[in-house]
């Protein structure tokens, strides 16, 4: 057999090198031989994992215009061993109609990726007929086949009666939920009274979402779906309590799953506080739910990944730029800060994969745990049958790291990433490995010391996704009412 290109892993782990041909991966084996035509990659025993998959990203969406394009975020991902992303067609309340915003968004998309991609729907006003004619149409026709909502912010959320008929109706087509769970009536009344007491610096912020908001929500999201038995993902999971809810209904079997992002691993919210030059400072690192108070949190988020609590681990990157008008200082009126008004977000796309990988090289979790959750199980969860696994007949999507003690170690700065953003919250950060090559179906697209970027937009492709491959509805209810199906 000819192969387009040969990785040689075998310092690693003897008779792994990788054959590749026609984008996909077709051979594992050893002593594969080239032809005058295959390229040759020597990973030099350095860890290769599949590119990566960051399963909650948001871009070039209409309530995000100070944050990434589809060309600037995604040349952000593949510089950062992402291979795919998926990115959210977003309905507001005034929208009837689902099939011209989907429409529109992939416009938006088409020809401007650097990876492949996909598309989840989210749903604020979902009508009947949205939720009987145009979901199913979208899931079949277009590969749409999650579902968000949320249980807070006054323009988006849902009622739990909305909920239950959106479970049911994504039980019916094996569609994934993933809801963001915070009490919405705890945090509206919090700032209330943080507003009344002139507490509205970026740090008040973190007070008025408290991690019991999330844990009332996280707990009821359960509830709903139990009496569904409807599989959801509770989404940008942040403290032990909720975490802790999650594994509590997986012991008993439920199909609940749970994510994390990097800023509940390594940021807290002393973050958000100011500094002498620069009292809005905080700003930077407003997002929802908050940077919690202690590292107890940080750790309790490490021991889910590791302990399988949690099924992906996404960037969550919904970034705003700080230093433009409509950005982050949205929430500085007439020099005053009102954290209400700040957006909400982080950037996060490009340094997703090596933040968790600073967790392998210190023991935190395994190599194993970070191909499970930032790879092999979004691929599964999500339905992208082709992704997040190196074995023959997936697509060809590699990241390759250096071997040990061969990078010279660095210390974050913005300048150095490849986002439309003018800050990172990982600024200092030192890092000691970061992606050497990221391959996008067989085709070297960021090689770190020659050419860097070597992609283009319009590599990545749109991908039609399948239903969850993970468990789903195991027809065990809560007493012998059943939903109509």
């Amino acid at each position: 057999m000819e192969y387009d290109l040969i990785v040689n892993a075998s310092d690693a782990i003897e008779g792994q090198d990788i054959g590749v041909k026609d984008g996909k991966i077709v051979c594992i084996g050893t002593g594969l031989q080239p032809s005058a035509s295959t390229s040759i990659i020597d990973a030099q025993g350095g860890y290769i994992t599949p590119g990566g998959v960051d399963s909650h990203v948001h871009l070039e969406q209409p309530n995000c215009p100070m944050g990434d394009t589809w060309e600037s975020g995604t040349r952000s991902a593949i510089c950062g061993g992402t291979t795919t992303v998926i990115a959210f067609v977003s309905q507001a309340r005034e929208h009837v109609s689902l099939l011209p915003l989907v429409e529109e968004y992939s416009a938006r998309a088409h020809g401007n990726s650097h990876c492949d991609y996909g598309l989840h729907l989210i749903l604020t006003a979902p009508s009947m007929k949205i939720l009987t004619n145009e979901i199913p149409e979208l899931a079949k026709e277009h590969g749409i086949t999650s579902i968000k909502l949320y249980m807070t912010y006054e323009p988006m959320m849902l009622r739990d009666r909305d909920i239950l008929n959106i479970l049911m109706a994504s039980r019916k087509l094996g569609l994934t939920t993933m809801i963001h769970a915070e009490n919405h009536d705890m945090i509206d009344l919090i700032i209330e009274t943080l507003e009344m007491e002139d507490k509205t610096e970026p740090y008040y912020h973190a007070v008025s979402r408290p991690k019991i908001a999330e844990s009332e929500a996280t707990y009821r999201a359960i509830c709903l779906a139990e009496v569904m038995d409807a599989p959801i993902l509770l989404v940008h999971v942040s403290s032990e309590v909720a975490a802790q809810h999650i594994r509590n209904a997986q012991t008993r079997l439920l199909p609940i799953y749970g994510e994390t992002c990097p800023q509940y691993l390594w940021l807290l919210a002393e973050k958000l506080k100011g500094t002498h030059e620069d009292h809005f400072h905080g700003a930077k690192a407003v997002c929802s739910p908050p940077l919690r108070e202690s590292p107890a949190e940080t750790d309790a988020m490490w021991r889910g990944i590791a302990n399988g609590t949690f099924t992906t681990f996404s960037s969550d990157h919904a970034a705003s730029k700080y230093h433009v008008d409509g950005g982050k200082k949205r929430g500085l009126i007439e020099g005053k800060p009102f954290f209400r008004e700040i957006p909400n977000g982080l950037p996060g796309v490009e340094t997703r994969l090596p933040l968790l990988f600073k967790g392998v090289l210190e023991g935190r979790i395994t190599i194993h745990d970070f191909v499970r959750v930032a790879c092999s199980s979004p691929a599964k969860l999500y339905g992208l049958r082709n992704k997040g696994s190196i074995v023959p007949g997936k697509d060809a999507d590699l990241c390759i790291w250096y071997p040990a003690d061969q990078m010279h170690q660095f210390t974050l700065s913005n300048s150095m990433l490849h986002h439309d953003i003018d800050y990172t919250p990982y600024e200092g950060m030192e890092f000691a490995n970061w992606p050497r090559y990221t391959i996008l179906r067989g085709r070297v697209v960021w090689d770190r010391d020659g050419l860097g970027l070597t992609g283009k937009k319009g590599d990545g492709q749109y991908i039609k996704r399948e239903g969850s491959l993970l468990p789903g509805p195991r027809n065990v209810f809560v007493n012998e009412w059943r939903p109509p199906i």
